[in-house]
């Protein structure tokens, strides 16, 4: 008969999950976990209740300093929290305990979220919620019967969960999905949302959390459409088409459940749901900005909800391009006529001799997309009010609104009507804080994804044209509202001249040839690309650590701000000028001292391609011909060929592949010329 197994002290076992702690080598933190870290821990875990609700509140309060924060994670203060504080029959210590886990979640990287999701916070997190319901809907006794102070906790730990949230759906993909999944945890947002008992920072906190999960997310949107408890839907609809920081956060939630859920212009949900009827209470939101209050003095609520605003109509614009596609009107290429060089027929291909590749030139990007912040505050001050109709005045002078016939197109007809008007009076503000500062690029954003969302469409052969009839009057009003103010201020700052530049190609390329441009504008953008290549703002002018894009530097961006300008039936001069410029640019490609970037080369063919396309237009005989271009591009065939040869596949697959495009349109296009020579 075999042996009972001797018990081997089971009882004094260690927590086989906690880990030995090493003490830090540094006097001074030594001295610092003596003194104060190790005793609060050890309060933390004393049998008294009222000591570990002290030692709670004590870490929550400190936890906010690098150095405490750096020693308590060492001593494992997290363990502790999930495994003893959460469960304290002391609700204090479990609302200290959670503020312990919010700071800590804000103050770390990402990483800490992914470390507290893998120790199962989600169902810590779920079973505080269910307590939160269940003290949220109790009738013996009513929510709104208890004490303040109970109150005041309850909200506490919300608001600690809402951050946390939050935090974790940012923090990866599938942690986004589990919280997604938590039937529980979705209940208390929908209710939270859904109802008033909530105070006003507790109401931005679930939405600003709804916003965060909802985005591209069809699970929750079907979720939200479909509860039936609290009608969260119905709800925040309502709130949207309502005036306040509720209607604007309600917008934010909706917009993306609107995106992920397909109820566009063209497919409307329930009642004819889509963001066509978000943007009128949006753009009352940014109507109630000034100069006077974008001053927050410190207090950033007013401007964090106009930064929500701006957020919210950068996005529409650019998602509005799903609803263009929807309607089979699918962005393309820059547009050409039937007059313009199209690449080369097959009757013309044997007289080339080339090393194939694509016929089709290639497309142009669509532009870098930047999020934008602001500030919002409602009033109904007549001296506020009699500034804000001085500014739109200006803004829409005797040109109206230019939103035509769009009953297709809603959204659209919405954005240019309501929204552009105050975009473009904002991208005015004088600027005298970084409020007003953000105001302005967050403006220019907004402008800049929905005037590229249109360049991109195709209106050669009279396509879309009544988006084209609607879209040119606003498009002249942004250039000579926004744009040319701005050239003109000749700021220094290259963050904001990317930003203006990437809006100038947008507006530029719908107008073709015929920007309302003084005739000198474009020495501008000559003279800012030469100094962003003097101070390397190549490729962009933020570096964030990343590979960036090369076709998104401030270089290609003002390559593409000429070619636009200079087409026809731009003035001659003009077109002369950049012809010039871009030719040299050609040339200087191979000066080891300063070498035109592969990227600006690409660019600068397309627009020659562009420019000089056409052989009827009066610019191919007058400046193509007279200036001799065609001998400079011939000259530049070879080098273009070892130019594309000498990017690395692997390391810039895409600048490889357009510069491979481009140096074989270069062959194609000097043939067709020559065959086409005037007489």
């Amino acid at each position: 008969m075999g042996k009972a197994r001797r018990s081997r002290g089971r009882e004094n076992r260690k927590d086989p999950i906690a880990k030995p702690v090493k003490p830090p080598s540094d006097p001074e933190l030594v001295k610092l976990r003596e003194s104060k870290i190790l005793p609060v821990l050890k309060d933390l875990q004393s049998p008294d209740p009222k000591s570990r609700t002290a030692a709670a509140g004590a870490i929550a309060n400190i936890v906010q300093d690098a150095k405490c924060r750096k020693l308590l994670l060492r001593e494992q203060v997290v363990h502790i929290v999930l495994t003893e504080t959460l469960t304290d029959n002391s609700i204090d210590s479990r609302a200290a305990g959670w503020d312990i886990l919010k700071v800590l979640a804000q103050e770390e990287e990402a990483d800490f979220c992914v470390h507290l999701h893998r120790l199962d916070i989600l169902t810590a997190i779920e079973h505080a919620a269910k307590a939160i319901l269940e003290t949220l809907t109790a009738t013996d006794p009513a929510f709104s019967k208890l004490q303040k102070a109970q109150q005041r906790i309850v909200w506490d730990i919300t608001s600690s969960l809402l951050t946390l949230l939050n935090l974790l759906a940012l923090a990866r993909d599938e942690i986004l999905e589990a919280i997604v999944g938590n039937q529980t945890v979705l209940r208390l947002l929908f209710r939270l949302a859904a109802t008033d008992i909530a105070p006003q920072e507790i109401f931005e906190e679930t939405l600003s959390c709804l916003m965060t999960l909802s985005e591209d997310n069809l699970q929750l949107g079907q979720a939200m459409t479909n509860d039936q408890e609290t009608q969260c839907y119905d709800a925040l609809l309502k709130l949207a088409t309502g005036t306040g920081p509720r209607a604007v956060l309600s917008c934010g939630v909706l917009h993306n459940l609107f995106s992920s859920l397909g109820w566009l212009d063209h497919s409307p949900g329930k009642d004819g749901a889509c963001d066509a009827v978000l943007v009128p209470s949006l753009a009352r939101a940014l109507a109630q900005v000034t100069p006077s209050s974008a001053a927050s003095n410190g207090n950033s609520g007013n401007a964090g909800i106009a930064q929500v605003a701006l957020e919210i109509l950068a996005s529409i614009g650019t998602d509005f391009q799903q609803t263009l596609e929807k309607g089979n009107r699918a962005p393309s290429g820059p547009a050409k006529t039937d007059e313009e060089w199209n690449g080369i027929d097959d009757a013309d291909a044997d007289a080339m001799d080339v090393d194939g590749g694509s016929d089709a030139e290639p497309e142009e990007d669509d532009g870098e997309e930047d999020e934008g912040e602001g500030d919002e505050e409602e009033g109904d001050d007549d001296s506020v009010n009699s500034d804000i109709e001085a500014d739109m005045d200006l803004v829409t002078g005797e040109e109206g609104s230019g939103a035509g016939d769009l009953s297709d197109l809603p959204t659209l007809r919405e954005l240019i009507q309501n929204a552009i008007p105050q975009l473009i009076r904002l991208s005015n503000i004088p600027i005298h804080s970084e409020e007003t500062l953000a105001i302005q690029s967050h403006s220019l954003s907004a402008l800049n994804n929905i005037a590229w969302t249109i360049a991109c469409l195709d209106f050669a052969n009279g396509e879309n044209a009544h988006i084209s009839n609607a879209w040119y009057p606003t498009a002249k009003k942004i250039w000579r509202k926004t744009i040319a103010p701005i050239l003109e201020a000749d700021s220094a700052d290259l963050k904001l001249a990317t930003q203006i530049t990437s809006l100038a190609w947008a507006v530029a390329r719908t107008l073709n040839g015929e920007t309302p441009a003084d005739g000198g504008q474009h020495r501008k953008f000559m003279s800012l690309y030469h100094a962003a290549k003097n101070q390397g703002q190549q490729p962009g002018p933020e570096d964030d650590g990343e590979a960036q894009d090369p076709f998104q530097g401030l270089g290609v961006k003002c390559i593409g701000v000429l070619g636009s300008l200079a087409r026809d039936p731009a003035p001659l001069e003009v077109n002369r000028e950049v012809g010039v410029f871009l030719v040299t640019l050609l040339g200087s490609s191979s000066d080891e001292k300063a070498a035109t970037p592969a990227a600006d080369v690409v660019e600068a063919l397309n627009q020659l391609f562009d420019m000089y396309g056409d052989e009827d237009a009066p610019c191919d005989k007058e400046v193509f011909w007279k200036d001799g271009f065609l001998k400079h591009l011939e000259e530049f065939v070879p080098k273009m060929k070892a130019l594309a040869k000498g990017i690395d596949k692997r390391a810039q697959g895409e600048l490889r592949t357009r510069a491979d495009e481009a140096s074989v349109n270069l062959g194609r296009f000097v043939q067709y010329k020559k065959k086409h020579a005037p007489k």
